[in-house]
């Protein structure tokens, strides 16, 4: 962490009154939490500096309590500490600039210190301030020898001295901060989780690795069981049925580092089973690899529920439609019997109603038939004209979701070209094919219909201009796209533009 010194109390300054009180003091030491500094390996080499620069045994630097003085780091003594009766540095951190004491017996103030009189013999000291940014005298940077220096320091050396001790401030300004900000860190942290207790939904975390470190209060009250610790044990909490099919939708979003989110029937605590959504997002670090992953466990049971209901209704609905379809069916090839004049009409007429009930079928869960794109409607639909002509019809390409409104009206459109081309087209002559390609391009999707080995285009072109026509330009309209036609001399080639959008309707 970058300290900038200009927010350092200056090295030749005495400390601010404010903060000279024993308490005062004590509570902005405290917020240095200098406790964990103790033998820093920065410090330390601090202070072997200082005793090579200015040819000490001993270099110190001192934390002054309101009882003890504390040796933070040191170099050339055993003792972590002395009263503070008997301090030097608490003279030091109390006056601002340099104190160099040449001779302590000659020196009022020491002679009597048990540091000058008792074994360790001390009598040369010189130290540098260490005060807060605020101006609270901490304790001191200082260099000791048992010999006497008349001299005291070298011009050099008291410059040096004194960048050092601004070292120290730096040092123990970041580890203020570095406090700070854990502290900081720890309310947010709590307050999360607080909040995160209270939410309906289960709040969790995991590392890169996809290792769960946190879940909020909420998966105890649902589950009635520990947190689990990873996949294989989150796993044991998804139903049986349910169980490979998450687990290969979280292995796939681990590989591919995005999102995740899948359905499946959750342990609750009194033993049954509910529907629940996972949703779970990484968070990437600066290399752009998943650093840690959040998620959440929403609770969708009576969504399901409702869901499955309306698939009830859906399919007797579609199942009622479909008989109205067969009796409509019906009531034309009655009407049409023993009248040959309208024997072509009624088939036809039959075979569109068939196509708007194999539309339904398709998009409505009366059948199990596809799964409501355009790829696979195309393919229902003209089945019946491929399978009698030897699966002359082919299909390829991208494909697009598409809704019950959407399909009914392709229906129509389909069917209709598909009869044009038994009539006119490709389909009339044993040798004749059509090829369906669909592509993507931008917000819409073309659908190609290419024929070949049909009639010469001039016989061909006789069926293109009547009601059938009109009923595609009309169809495709109504999905907001558009239709096109060129007779070549291979067959018929229309393309439809149909918005993507508009066919998931």
């Amino acid at each position: 962490m970058e300290i900038d010194d200009s927010t350092l109390w200056p090295p030749d300054a005495a400390p601010a009154p404010a903060f000279c009180g024993d308490a005062e003091r004590a509570r902005v030491v405290a917020a240095h939490g200098l406790d964990a500094l103790v033998d820093d390996p920065e410090l330390a080499e601090i202070v072997r500096f200082a005793a090579r620069l200015c040819e000490t045994p001993v270099a110190l630097v001192t934390l002054v309590e309101s009882e003890q003085q504390r040796f933070i780091a040191r170099t050339g003594v055993e003792a972590e500490g002395t009263p503070r009766s008997t301090s030097f540095c608490a003279y030091t951190m109390m006056d601002g600039g340099l104190l160099v004491v040449p001779d302590a017996r000659e020196d009022e103030r020491f002679a009597e210190f048990d540091l000058v009189t008792g074994d360790f013999g001390l009598r040369f000291y010189a130290g540098a301030p260490i005060a807060s940014r605020e101006g609270a005298p901490i304790g001191a940077l200082c260099v000791l020898d048992t010999r006497p220096r008349p001299g005291g320091l070298t011009e050099l050396q008291a410059q040096g001295l004194t960048l050092l001790s601004q070292a120290v401030k730096r040092r123990f300004q970041a580890q203020r901060e570095a406090r700070q900000h854990r502290h900081e860190f720890a309310r947010q942290a709590a307050r999360f989780r607080t909040l995160g207790d209270w939410l309906p939904d289960v709040i969790w975390s995991a590392d890169g690795e996809g290792r769960f470190d946190y879940f909020n209060a909420r998966w105890q009250r649902v589950t009635g069981s520990a947190p689990p610790r990873d996949m294989q044990g989150w796993l044991g909490f998804v139903h049986a049925d349910d169980r490979e099919r998450a687990s290969a939708a979280w292995q796939e979003a681990m590989a591919r580092g995005d999102s995740f989110e899948n359905e499946f029937r959750l342990l609750q605590a009194d033993g049954s089973w509910r529907w629940t959504i996972a949703r779970a997002l990484p968070v990437r670090d600066e290399d752009d690899s998943v650093a840690r992953w959040y998620g959440t466990l929403t609770d969708i049971d009576e969504r399901h529920r409702e869901a499955d209901s309306s698939d009830t209704l859906a399919r007797e609905l579609a199942h009622r439609i479909k008989n109205i379809f067969a009796l409509i069916s019906g009531l034309i090839s009655l009407r049409t019997r023993g009248r040959e004049e309208l024997r072509p009409f009624g088939e036809e007429l039959v075979g569109t109603i068939a196509s708007l009930g194999k539309a339904q079928d398709f998009v409505l869960p009366s059948a199990d038939q596809g799964s409501g794109d355009l790829r696979g409607l195309i393919s229902v639909l003209l089945e019946p004209f491929a399978g009698i002509r030897a699966h002359r019809i082919a299909v390829a390409g991208e494909t697009a979701p598409v809704g019950s409104r959407a399909a009914i009206s392709l229906a129509l459109v389909l069917h209709e070209m598909a009869t044009n081309a038994i009539k006119y087209g490709a389909l009339a002559k044993q040798e004749g094919r059509i090829a369906i390609e669909l592509a993507r391009e931008g917000e819409d999707i073309l659908v190609t219909w290419a024929e070949t080995g049909g009639p010469a285009p001039a016989i061909a072109e006789s069926g293109g201009n009547g009601f059938g026509t009109r009923l595609i330009d009309m169809s495709v309209g109504q999905l907001g796209g558009k239709v096109s036609r060129e007779w070549r001399e291979c067959g018929l080639a229309a393309t439809l533009r149909l918005p993507v959008v508009r066919l998931a309707d």
